[in-house]
């Protein structure tokens, strides 16, 4: 396979074949999408943002012993990963109920979740994403039940080492999405990104519901200042970094 040779494309990255096949190079776009696509746009710079948030937090999972697909950045958008076969799930993390999940269950935006919820949804924009229950995932051979109680443990440790993490950082992780893939020796390691793009985030010193959102619900509810929130998650991560 030549290398360079553009091997995907997804929402908001390229992936790109290297001279070793076992590595991959993703670059990350600044193009948006929001509600399955509907809605499209773009915000400036968050192809470099989103690329070093997840390398800073990719690299904070794995010196807590969280595998993950991350080997370096050669460039200021672009990631060197390891080559995996993705899962077509998304694991979803919810600490504080928001988005969909108050939607539909009428649960309060804020209720805090006691312990944090894990749910998978079926990664076929086809199909919308939909939720699954996990005799759904085990029907459509998605991943087997050991896969499934892996991924449902990593998901909760990497909660932990985030929620902790951004404590610090002044932002509440309300929630988030993962992905996750197999290496060639069929280990599990954690792989797409972790960004405003896939979590939710909330400035713990500003109240207002509005104005405390650091995250895509920016660009999904056109509330403005899009990028100043990106780049201030980033600022922070950098921050408190610096004193790790």
């Amino acid at each position: 396979m030549a290398a360079h040779q553009k091997l995907y494309e997804g929402k908001a990255k390229i992936l790109y074949a290297t001279d070793d096949p076992n590595v991959l190079l993703s670059s990350f776009k600044d193009d948006a999408t929001a509600f399955n696509a509907q809605k499209r746009g773009s915000i400036q710079g968050k192809g470099e943002i989103n690329c070093a948030i997840s390398s800073h937090l990719f690299q904070l999972l794995e010196a807590q012993g969280i595998a993950t697909h991350f080997l370096d950045c050669p460039s200021a958008n672009t990631m060197r990963v390891r080559a995996v076969k993705i899962l077509p799930l998304e694991v979803v993390v919810r600490n504080i109920a928001a988005g969909s999940l108050c939607q539909q269950t009428g649960l309060e935006l804020g209720t805090v979740l006691e312990p944090p919820l894990v749910e998978f949804y079926y990664k076929n924009d086809a199909l919308g994403d939909p939720l699954l229950t996990s005799d759904r995932l085990l029907l459509l051979n998605l991943a087997t039940s050991e896969q499934v109680e892996q991924l449902r443990a990593k998901a909760l440790k990497i909660n932990q080492i985030l929620t902790d993490f951004f404590q610090q950082c002044g932002i509440t992780l309300v929630d988030f999405k993962l992905e996750f893939g197999l290496d060639p020796s069929q280990n599990l390691l954690l792989a797409d990104e972790i960004s405003p793009d896939t979590c939710r985030l909330w400035n713990q010193s500003d109240p207002d519901p509005k104005q405390r959102v650091m995250d895509k619900d920016r660009f999904r509810h056109d509330l403005g200042n899009v990028e100043a929130a990106y780049q201030q998650v980033l600022d922070r991560i950098l921050a408190k970094a610096a004193q790790i």
